[in-house]
Parts: C-alpha cells; structure tokens; sequence
C-alpha cells in the first residue's frame, strides 16, 4: 500500500525498513478501527460517541502521512523516533478503548501486539517503556472508561458479546503477528544481505589497497630500469648498423612500442589501485580515444576487432593511460576467449557513455557469474586469474559506472560498461 508512496530503496537501513513495517500497520489499524465502529454500530445498534472516536483514526492518518514524507527524505531513524512513534499508536488505542468500554473491552490485547512490536525493532530500555507504558494504559482502562451503551437485548448478553469480541481480538492479533514478524524477518535476511555485501566490498578494497603498495613499490622499482631501457632504445636507432637494417629498425621500434605500454599498464595498475586519474591526462573526444583503443588492439591482434560507433554528437573528455587500459583489460580478455574475433561498441545512453565488448569464446560459467568482479573469481584456472575484471568493477564503481556481464543466446560472453559522462567530461582549467 505504502510502497507506492515510499519505494523501498535496494540499500534502505534497517529503521527505515522499520518505520515502514509501522506505517502499514498503522493503516491496517485505521481500517480495522473505521470497520470496527460501523460494525458495532449497525450489527449491534451501539450508541456510539462518534467524534472523538473517529479522531484516533483522524490522528493515525495524519502521522502516516508525516512518516511516508520521512521516508522519503530520510533513510534512518533513531531509536527514540521509533519509540515515539509507538507510543503514538499505544496512546491512540487507549484513547479508543477508554470511548468503548474501557478493560471490558476484548480489544485490550491488541496492548500485547504493540509491546511484542516494541520487543522486536526497540532496544530493551525503549522496549520496557512501551511495555509500562501499555500496562499504565490497562490500569488506567479498568478504572476509568466511557460504558459501551448498548440496547437492553445486547446488554443481557454483555459475556457472550465479550467472548465473541475475544475470539475476534485473537484472530486477529494472530493475523498481525505472522504478518509483522514475517516482514520483520524479510528485513533482517535483507539487513544481513546488504551487509554481507559490505564486507565483500570491505574485501575487495582491502586487495584493492594491497595491490595499490604492491603497483606503488612496482612503479618505483621498475622507473629506472625501464627509463634507461628507453633510452638505450633511442641511442640505438642512430647507429648506423641499425640504420642500415631496416628489419632491425622494425624491431626496434617494436621493442619501444612495448615498453611504453609496459609504462602504461604500470600507470593503469596504480590508476585502477586508488587514483582515478593516472598520469599524463590528455583532452580528447570520445570518439578520437575509441578509435585509437581500436586501431591499437587491432594492431596487436592476429583476429579481427570490429569497432562500432553509435555514440553519436563527439564529445570533450579527459582521457588518460589508466582509463584506456581499463577498456583494454576488457578486450584482452574477450580476446584471450575469441582470437579470430571481438567486437567493440561504444553508444551514449541518456547522460551515460555505454562501451560493450562481445566475443564468440565459450563465454562465462554459471558458478562464477554471481562472482563476476570480486578478486580471482575466474576459471581460466591460472595464478592471478579474474583480476581483470576486479579491477574494472572498481574503477567503474570509483567513478559512479557500472559493470554488467552476460552470456549471448548465440554464444560467446558480453561485457557492458556503463560511465557517466560527467565523470570523464573535459571543463576548461587545469587537468587535476
């Protein structure tokens, strides 16, 4: 009923769920309360004061529609909001009772419902207090009440009305109670979902963090000798034996090509570690930085690479090494999977830069696909296998995308990532 008014958020906290869990039943109440008064009124003939039984319900509405505007707005609540928002619906029920017969009421016992609630969602100082608080609510009702004026032919059976009454009181605080504590179990299962998927993401930065030290102590580590490589490299291709060989020359230039990928990857590694920019940021489009990504692998590639561009008007944006080896740890692995050939597509979606990479491979087995992005989750059945993608899912999260993998109908596996364009969008001023 309320779903509509306040959609249950996929990562909603356990009092927000709670207070949900209240806001229903209290309209279960309302409605209870409204039957309950044209029942007695026709069936039995009672006369009823009317006015300041229908403002309990009044008062019910009203509360309702404050806590469905806190729903939406807010996504936990305290304690003390809870407790009061209970003892809100423990007054409301004496102020009804103390109108219609006060303890010799059958509906007494709904008290018992109210402190059960309390027991369950309150810690146990609050949950006494609605416990004394109900049990002032009784004493109080024994003594001092409004007598239910009922016609002289009802009123010679007041017992046999009361043990109906009760029959119906237990029925339905028993209906209540399944459906309060089978709610109340939903709740926790998903609490326990929601931080069972915390601590996989806890996990997954502390490898994160691990491998940052490790890139780090790497990066450092291998600057000197590859800087020096590189410089031998271009000391070389001026000697005139290199000159004369143009086979040599080719391999050479080969040899560069590839140690600056390695300085690549390297800055990819510390980008997908912690940074979201890595070194050396250039403006670009997204087109110009897809067709090079394409161009790039295709080169290195003995099978083919198709590269779609449905992307549309170019945009500006800040690309830098870390961001292309991103994409490109996805297509080393659809092509690892489909040599002769991986298809590339880059589309924009809404505000949403959408790149998705499919290959005809024997795509992803079923026990690793609720697995897809968590460290060493692979069946390549290698050391260090299923980084890949780890490493993917967190720079795509870091930057407020997304990572969706599948299994083709007609074979193969896909893999689509989903970037907001304003995370990677070029502004005029410095590059940080």
């Amino acid at each position: 009923m309320l779903r509509f008014i306040a959609p249950v958020p996929a990562h909603a906290s356990a009092s927000w769920r709670n207070v949900l869990l209240l806001i229903q039943l209290r309209w279960i109440a309302v409605i209870g309360q409204l039957a309950t008064i044209v029942a007695v009124t026709a069936l039995l003939q009672a006369r009823l004061p009317l006015a300041p039984l229908l403002l309990a319900p009044l008062l019910l509405i009203c509360v309702n529609l404050l806590g469905a505007l806190s729903l939406r707005r807010r996504r936990e609540f305290s304690q003390g909001e809870l407790l009061v928002a209970l003892l809100i619906d423990v007054a409301a029920l004496c102020w009804q009772l103390y109108h219609s017969g006060g303890s010799t009421n059958p509906f007494t016992f709904l008290f018992l419902l109210q402190i059960v609630i309390g027991l369950v969602i309150l810690e146990p100082r609050q949950s006494w207090v609605i416990a004394a608080v109900a049990s002032l609510a009784i004493v109080f009702l024994t003594f001092f009440n409004v007598p239910l004026d009922l016609p002289d032919e009802h009123a010679a059976q007041e017992f046999r009305l009361y043990q109906f009454g009760s029959l119906f009181c237990f029925v339905l605080a028993a209906a209540l109670l399944v459906f309060f504590v089978t709610r109340l179990d939903r709740n926790r299962r998903q609490s326990d979902k929601a931080l069972e998927a915390m601590r996989r993401q806890a996990a997954e930065e502390d490898h994160i963090i691990r491998m940052g030290l490790l890139a780090s102590g790497a990066a450092h580590e291998l600057g000197t000798p590859l800087s020096s490589m590189s410089v031998i490299l271009g000391d070389w291709t001026h000697l005139p034996v290199v000159t004369a060989d143009e086979e040599l020359q080719e391999d050479i230039a080969d040899m560069r090509t590839e140690l600056e990928r390695c300085k690549t990857i390297v800055s990819g590694i510390l980008m997908s570690a912690g940074e979201l920019r890595g070194e050396n940021p250039v403006v670009t489009s997204v087109r110009t930085v897809f067709a090079e990504i394409a161009r790039e692998w295709q080169s290195r590639s003995d099978g083919e690479l198709i590269f779609t561009d449905l992307f549309g008007e170019d945009m500006a944006i800040v690309a830098d090494p870390g961001l292309r080896q991103v994409i490109g740890n996805v297509i080393d692995n659809a092509q690892e999977a489909s040599p002769a050939h991986v298809a590339l597509e880059i589309a924009r979606v809404d505000d949403d830069l959408v790149v998705t990479v499919t290959d005809n491979g024997p795509g992803f087995a079923p026990e690793i696909m609720d697995r897809i992005g968590q460290p060493y989750a692979s069946t390549k059945g290698r050391d260090g296998g299923g980084l890949g993608l780890f490493l993917v899912t967190n720079v795509m999260r870091k930057l407020g995308g997304n990572v969706r993998v599948a299994n083709r109908e007609n074979g193969g596996a896909m893999v689509r990532l989903s970037l907001p364009l304003e995370a990677i969008a070029y502004r005029k001023g410095p590059i940080a």
